[in-house]
């Protein structure tokens, strides 16, 4: 089941991490709302997770993913951790005026561990029995 599975998977978390990089791109500002404070420049790191995240999105489409792309699909998502953080204990709207609940915002942070943990299984080389 894992086996045929694997590559929908990828596929869907390949071309999610490619969507996304993207949106950093094309409408920075929901990001740069809910970087930490504490970390500098902050629209310039927006950007610079999102050509790592569409780096890692378009190494994962290979047939064949390497640890390079397994490496920056894993720091790509892993890196929305703090500003996920950020923005449930800050209680950030993404967009100014914005209704996202806070409940809503504290659910992101489980769900983000799990695409983590996906693009992680995804990424990794099939081992041999």
């Amino acid at each position: 089941m894992g086996a045929r599975l694997k590559p929908i998977v990828r596929t869907f978390i390949a071309l999610a991490m490619v969507a996304v990089g993207i949106a950093h791109f094309s409408s920075p500002e929901p990001f740069v709302r809910i970087v930490p404070s504490f970390l500098p420049a902050p629209r310039m790191l927006v950007l610079i997770s999102g050509a790592f995240e569409i780096a890692g999105g378009l190494g994962l489409l290979g047939t064949r993913p390497a640890y390079g792309p397994l490496g920056g699909s894993f720091l790509s998502t892993s890196r929305f951790s703090p500003a996920n953080i950020n923005m449930a204990v800050g209680e950030i709207q993404l967009e100014p005026g914005g209704t996202m609940p806070l409940w809503a915002m504290w659910a992101r942070l489980p769900l983000q561990a799990l695409f983590i943990a996906a693009a992680w299984w995804v990424g990794r080389p099939a081992t041999r029995s």
